[in-house]
């Protein structure tokens, strides 16, 4: 029974409201004014109820907004992160390649020997010990290096070819204890001998005159005299030091290589054999 009187209700609204539509879309059409009176107070009336779900759904509504725009920066950070990354490594890259162009420029262009035919070479690695300090280099016998070439960089003197193969080569570096380079003063034009003396070490200068006069930063360069294993006029280094012991018969010379040793990367291997 109360089943049926609901249904009755509902069914009494469904008209009520139906008849109430088509009365406010005909009072509409006419232009009504009452209408407009209706309009205006039912505004009214919600406005109260319009602003407090306004209120409730804005803090849901900017929420939703800034997980948006969250996700989009994080977006839009791990993009600028990696620009930036490739940023970094071309940076590197631009860097290392100037390095690069440098090194070889500078064995293209060497101030000294200008005439003597050459082989650029690359080390592909170092292996100083305590019986040798050495470089293997990247050309052999293909390339036309034979035992004994000199080996230069744009600096001046590394060392000489010690072993060779036909696609590898080993140089025997200046400091190793081994080497002996014939030197010549710059200043006075004295001859000497330098030797190796290990690594980080200065060149010992043996020979030189107690009367010769020997500055410290003179510089030293190969004498090219005959027999000797190296052409004449390459850089060897400058006098570190240079004193005169008590009753010696020659100085006491240091020389400091002209050529960082520790940091080859190209070198140039002169095709140049004693005569």
């Amino acid at each position: 029974m109360a089943v049926y009187r609901r249904s009755r209700r509902h069914r009494f609204v469904l008209v009520l409201l139906v008849l109430t539509s088509v009365t406010a879309i005909t009072l509409d059409y006419r232009g009504s004014a009452a209408v407009e009176t209706v309009r205006r107070t039912a505004r009214d009336a919600f406005a109260p109820v319009q602003s407090a779900a306004g209120r409730v759904m804005n803090p849901v509504g900017d929420l939703l907004g800034g997980i948006t725009r969250y996700r989009d920066l994080k977006a839009e950070n791990r993009r600028l992160r990696a620009r930036l990354d490739l940023a970094r490594a071309d940076s590197v890259r631009g860097a290392d390649a100037e390095r690069v162009r440098q090194a070889l420029l500078d064995l293209q262009n060497l101030r000294f020997a200008p005439n003597l035919p050459s082989v650029s070479a690359r080390v592909i690695s170092a292996a100083p010990s305590n019986f040798q300090l050495s470089l293997s280099l990247d050309r052999g016998q293909d390339s036309g290096i034979q035992k004994g070439m000199p080996v230069v960089t744009g600096a001046g003197l590394v060392g000489r070819i010690v072993d060779v193969s036909r696609e590898r080569s080993t140089v025997l570096l200046v400091t190793d204890r081994a080497s002996r380079v014939g030197v010549r003063l710059a200043g006075s034009g004295d001859v000497g001998l330098a030797r190796g003396a290990g690594p980080q070490e200065p060149l010992p200068l043996d020979l030189i005159d107690v009367e010769t006069p020997v500055a410290v930063g003179e510089a030293v360069v190969t004498s090219g005299l005959e027999q000797s294993l190296f052409p004449p006029d390459i850089p060897v280094g400058r006098v570190r030091s240079a004193r005169l012991p008590p009753g010696a018969l020659q100085q006491d010379i240091g020389i400091d290589p002209v050529v960082d040793l520790r940091r080859l990367e190209f070198v140039k291997v002169l095709q140049w054999r004693p005569r």
